[in-house]
This record gives C-alpha cells, structure tokens and sequence, in this order.
C-alpha cells in the first residue's frame, strides 16, 4: 500500500477518541439523523444520542464504574445497547457485549475472567443464566421487565440527578479518555479453547474507520447502513457503531435477523458487509426465483448476467472494459439487472464486503453477474476485523485481498500469515486484570492462519494452521478449501471434511433448511421434513454431484471419496458451531464419531 495514504490515515486518527468524535457530532451536526430501529417511527439524531449517553453515563457512575473498570453486556440489537456501551466508553471504562448463544458454564467463564463490575441483561429471565455468578457483580442492570431489579429506567433517573447537581462532570470525563485506552473488549469465540478477553483501543478502532474511507472512497458521509449482526461480533462493532460514529452515518438496527432482507429493501444501503451465509442464502434465493420464471425471463437474465461477467473479469484483471462492451451492459443492467438488485436491496450497493469465513468463488461469480461487485476481506478481533481487503479500484476474486494502508504483512517459514501495525488490539486481558501481548518482540502477531502472497500482494487464506489435516500418508490437506468447494452449491449448509490421521478423506454435509423445500417443491418432492428429505434418492444425488463436482478441483489425496448427509441442521444453540459460525471441529468430531467411523470401514 502507498506509504503516503498510510501517512494520511496516521495523521487523521491521530489524537481521536469515540467520546470526541460523538460531541463533534452532536455540536456540529446534531441534527443528522443517528440510529433507527428497523419497523419503529423512532429516529434519534446525534444530538439526541450523546444526551441520552451523557444521562445513562452519569448513572453508570453513580453506581461506581469509572475508568478502566468493566461492564458486561447481555442483550439484543436494540438501541439501549449502543446507549450503555458508549455511555460506559464516555467513563474510560471497558465494556463488553456476550454473545447470548454462549452456554450457562462460558457465561461463568466471562464473569470470573473479565471482573466486570457490571451487568447489563435485556429482562429479568436472562439472569437465570448468570445464577451461578451474580454475587460477582457489584450492580446488575435489567433493561426491561426488572421486577424488584435495579432497572435501567432508575439508572437513567439517578443519571439525570448526577448531571444536574455536576453539570461539568460528564465533560471533565469523557475529555480525560485517552487513545490508547480500550473502547472495548471482545471475547473470541473459543473454537480450540477458553475464549480470550481482546482489548481494543480507541485508536484502533478509529483508524479502522479511517483506513476504510481511505480505501473505499465512493461511500459517502452521513449514509445509511443496516446494524444485524450481534454487537459481540467485531465486524458490527465496526461497521455498526464506530465507523457510523466517524461518518456520522445512520444506523437502522434490525434486532430480527430473519428481516434482513426486508430491512436491505427498505433501507437500500450504499453498503454492507455480510457474512459468507448470507451471500449464499441471497444466491440461492435469486437461483430459486428464476427457476420458476418465464423462460423469456430467464433468457433474458442469463445474457444480462453473461455481460456482466464478462466486464467483471476484466476489471478484477485491471484491463480497461471496451466501449461497446460497456454501453452494452449500462442497457442490460437498466433493463434486467438492476430491477432484481432493487428487490435485494442492493440497486444504491457501492461497497459489499464478505469476511469472518471463506466464501465460494462460485457464489462471488455468480453475484458479480448480478452487478453486486462482493469484495472479501480477511481479518480478526485481534486486528480490528479487516486487516487486508480488496476495493472497488483493486481486487482479486478468490483472494482476500492486499494489507491494509500502514499495516505490514509477511508469511512465516510454515506459511502462517503475521501482521504488524496500528490495527493489531492492545492486547489480552489476564484474569488478574494485567493485559498479555498477542505480538512477539517485534511486533508481529502470529494470526494462525495459513495463506500465500501473489506477485501483487494479494492475499489468499488456505487454512487454519492448527485445523491442517494430515492423512496416514503424510499428506498435508486443507480442509477449508475443501469445505469451501462443497458449501459452493446452495443445497450444502455446512460441510466438514474428514481424514487427519485416516487413509482418505471424507465429508460430513449439513443442507440448508431453508433452501431444502424450494428445492424440493421445484422438483417435485413434496412434504417432508429436513431428515427426511435428507434420505431421499433425489437429494442423495444432488448432493453426490456436488461432491464429484468439489472432487475435480482436487488433488487426488485431498478428494472426498465418501460422504454421510445429516438430517439436522447446525446452530451456535446445538453447538456445532461458534456465536460467528465457525465450525467447532472437535466438537463435530466427538458428536458424530459413530457417523465417522461408519465412513472408514476396516
């Protein structure tokens, strides 16, 4: 990257906190809108934001959290979390949203390990969960249906008459934080382990923001962006609360999930981020809907995406699209491509961005095709989320792109990708309070991933270094590639694949239980639920020639030579997979090791 735009992005963070940037807002541009939630007639603007932060701040200090101390927070997308995380940064302290999908022992975990002084729960019945360590706590905090519970209601109450007898307190406060404390601590999602407690810092996360309208220059100030992954994941945590803060965007919260779509539609961002699912859920529904239309339509889609393809290509490879090509496509994408982009949501898109897991080439093809340009990114919690990312400008289908404006990248002897710079956190919090490195005396954080470096300084990710599959022949195997070929066809959910230590490699598959009916309806299959149709001979062989079609972008010794089809599906609930959807690879294999087995017979 230029040495001058990582410079630029130096000097523009420099010397900023969350706390600055939101009393720039609410003084200079107070009256912009700030956050909405997704069906509500409800919109606070930033200046109504910061006042409501500055009472619940007051209050949070009343009840004895100060600078450095910490906050747990247990509670759905809903704007009173953005309220008590940003009141709690406004004090210097560190607070810290939990995923709700955690089990009742990791909960205990986090409250033994953070040594929050706070609690903030939604309702009365989530406390339930936090039984077994609620003596830890100095004030716990209910949001709604506090019953005898100290209710957020009373903390805003004792808030209002801090402010009022001190009037200058909140400013002395929030004026004293300074960049390098943390804004926030994220607990990873503990695949291998215990998760670990990620300091990041205000300096860290405003240079993420700065990095990002650096490099993606076209998304305009004061936009509108759509807030649905949880505020546990750091992806959110940028894009919903501290890039929106720096570009005094406007966040709709969608607490729902399964709205998302509704909420693209109605919302019609400039852009947004989404994780691998979502990208193949929207293919796949896309896929489902062309299936049952006029075959005029469809032939008419197919040319318009054929074109669009054509043009993509030639701008992942820097060439120039010609003119004649270029004319050719503005008429298809008016006429065909952009009516079914305005009924995703997607026909304002300038910047679409997939991370947190590999995402099939196939389905990024395939979306180019519609005109929505999907650009990977790689990252972490410990590196602020994105550390390489591919733009508009300059990208690499099937890579993740280049490092980050001021971040420095290099591969170690074993491929493992290192990083170094003001994006990498502050580091891990210990258990007595001290806080461990993540970076060797150089710098340099080992991400544990495993990847390789073109000539452009295109990344691509080939596995995770402690998840290699090593076969009875010796056989160094990526299993994320493998996974990766196989999630390609919308059928396939989730897919494991098999073999370390074993003569040849096998796959556990997962369908996606939405897509599954469409499916079946269209040919034919009728009733029946997930198990079942899991059994049926039809789906039996889709599925087989998806695998056969994987197995020809192999290697001999990493192609699945047998397969089990599962009749459930896999959740953070069930416990297959982490709050962010990565799989639990141990915990597959303890739970299906019957199923595994049967796949080896002697």
């Amino acid at each position: 990257m230029d040495s001058s735009l990582a410079q630029r992005c130096a000097d523009t963070a420099r010397g900023l906190t969350i706390p600055a940037l939101l009393h720039r807002n609410a003084t200079e541009l107070g009256d912009l809108p700030a956050l909405s939630v997704l069906g509500s007639d409800r919109t606070r603007t930033w200046r109504e934001l910061r006042d409501e932060i500055a009472v619940i701040s007051r209050g949070l200090a009343d009840l004895g959290l100060s600078s450095g101390g910490r906050m747990l927070i247990m509670m759905s997308s809903r704007p009173e979390h953005w309220l008590v995380d940003l009141a709690a940064v406004h004090l210097g302290a560190v607070p810290s949203t939990v995923y709700a999908t955690l089990s009742d022992d990791q909960l205990a975990y986090l409250a033994r390990h953070s040594g929050a002084e706070i609690l903030i729960v939604e309702r009365t019945a989530d406390l339930a969960r936090w039984e077994q360590v609620l003596d830890r706590f100095r004030h716990v905090v209910v949001v709604e249906d506090a019953g005898d519970r100290l209710s957020l209601d009373q903390v805003v109450t004792r808030g209002a008459a801090a402010l009022e007898a001190d009037p200058g307190a909140f400013e002395k406060t929030w004026r004293e934080v300074r960049p390098e404390q943390p804004v926030t601590m994220l607990y990873t999602s503990g695949t291998t382990g215990d998760p670990k407690g990620v300091l990041l810092t205000h300096g860290n996360v405003i240079y993420q923001a700065v990095v990002l309208e650096a490099v993606v220059p076209d998304v305009p100030d004061h936009a509108a962006s759509l807030a649905y992954l949880p505020l546990a994941h750091i992806a959110e945590r940028v894009l919903g609360v501290y890039n929106p803060v720096y570009r005094t965007g406007h966040v709709t919260i969608c607490p729902d999930p399964t709205q998302l779509l509704a909420g693209l539609a109605q919302i019609r961002p400039v852009s947004f981020f989404g994780v691998p699912r979502i990208w193949e859920k929207m293919v796949a529904g896309v896929q489902a809907q062309l299936a049952g239309a006029e075959p005029q339509v469809r032939a008419a889609v197919d040319m318009a995406r054929e074109v669009a393809l054509e043009a993509y290509k030639l701008r992942g490879a820097d060439q120039e699209v010609p003119p004649e090509l270029a004319a050719k496509l503005a008429a298809l994408d008016e006429k065909v491509l952009k009516p079914l982009r305005a009924r995703l949501g997607m026909d304002n898109m300038l910047w679409a961005g997939s991370g947190a897991a590999p995402i099939p080439v196939e389905v990024l093809l395939y979306l180019a095709s519609l005109g929505i340009d999907v650009l990977e990114v790689w990252g972490m919690t410990e590196t602020t989320g994105t550390a390489t990312i591919n733009t508009p400008s300059k990208f690499r289908t099937g890579t993740v792109g280049r490092i980050n404006a001021g971040m420095e990248l290099k591969l170690a002897e074993d491929g493992e990708i290192l990083v170094r710079g003001p994006l990498v956190c502050a580091g891990y919090l210990r258990a007595d309070g001290g806080i461990d490195p993540v970076t060797d005396a150089d710098g340099w954080l080992a991400t544990g991933d495993v990847g390789t470096l073109d000539d452009e300084g295109f990344l691509t990710i080939t596995d995770r270094k402690k998840e290699l599959i090593i076969n009875s022949s010796g056989k160094n195997i990526s299993p994320a590639q493998i996974e990766n070929l196989l999630r390609a066809h919308p059928l396939i959910a989730q897919a494991v694949a098999i073999g370390d230590r074993r003569p040849y490699v096998t796959a556990l598959i997962v369908l996606d239980e939405e897509v599954l009916p469409l499916w079946a309806r269209s040919r034919g299959l009728t009733g029946g639920t997930t198990a079942e149709l899991a059994a049926d001979p039809a789906v039996l062989a889709e599925i087989t020639t998806a695998v056969d079609l994987a197995n020809t972008k192999l290697a001999r010794p990493e192609q699945v030579k047998t397969f089990r089809i599962l009749p459930n599906g896999w959740t953070p609930e069930t416990g297959e997979l982490t709050p962010t959807l990565k799989l639990r690879r141990r915990v597959i294999t303890d739970r299906y090791a019957g199923e595994i087995d049967e796949l080896y017979p002697a």
